[in-house]
């Protein structure tokens, strides 16, 4: 099967922060991207540094930088769906795997990337991901995708373990850094705060330029 990659987040960035460097390789190699992006992030607190959004502008603002960042990751195919942002595990669950599903019966995607339930944070991250899984367990077992998971709470590796999947983004750093960037208002503020983190290589940050870190989700239903 020729491979294609569906990426299923909630807000502008979640795709950058958590897999741009990933998905700018996947894109070199000639891999279709489809992203499914929940909400346009409009509850989002940040305006830009110096402001250049209010409330009232900030969706279409972040709508743009979205569009641009999809740009430069090579997403060849982004779906915004339309939830209102914070809001998003208040939306008819059915309605959002069917959404989910459909999506996958188009694109008969090889591989799907999502956050990792119970261990992203955000509720919005929360619903996302039970329902990119509800959606892939409606294929049977053999039929369904690889689905690599993104987890971020404090306590992910005390009760995952390591990641099993490790990418090396080094090669492509600097272009996963101007998708960063892209998304203007909501990191300009926060690059000005790490610069001087980001420019040491012992840096825990680092790792957002260097390696991408990923769980091969176990289904319920595996042996």
């Amino acid at each position: 099967m020729k491979p294609q990659v569906l990426v299923v987040f909630p807000h502008p960035d979640d795709e950058t922060f958590g897999l741009g460097g990933s998905l700018i390789l996947h894109a070199k190699a000639g891999t279709p991207i489809t992203y499914l992006c929940g909400t346009l992030g409009e509850m989002g607190r940040q305006m830009g540094s110096p402001i250049t959004a209010n409330r009232e502008t900030l969706p279409q603002i972040r709508k743009r930088e979205l569009q641009e960042a999809c740009r430069m990751l090579g997403i060849s195919d982004l779906r915004m769906m339309g939830y209102h942002d914070k809001m998003v595990e208040f939306e008819d669950r059915a309605a959002l795997v069917e959404r989910i599903y459909q999506t996958m019966l188009e694109t008969h995607p090889t591989v799907v990337y999502t956050y990792y339930p119970g261990h992203c944070v955000h509720p919005d991250h929360e619903a996302m991901a039970e329902a990119t899984i509800e959606a892939m367990m409606r294929f049977p077992l053999a039929e369904r995708p690889v689905l690599y998971c993104h987890a971020f709470s404090h306590n992910h590796l005390e009760v995952l373990g390591e990641p099993d999947q490790l990418v090396d983004i080094s090669s492509v750093a600097n272009e996963k850094m101007q998708a960063i960037k892209a998304h203007f208002t909501q990191t300009a503020k926060m690059l000005e705060n790490i610069k001087n983190e980001l420019a040491s290589p012992k840096s825990p940050m680092r790792h957002w330029l260097t390696q991408e870190r990923f769980y091969t989700y176990k289904w319920p239903d595996q042996a």
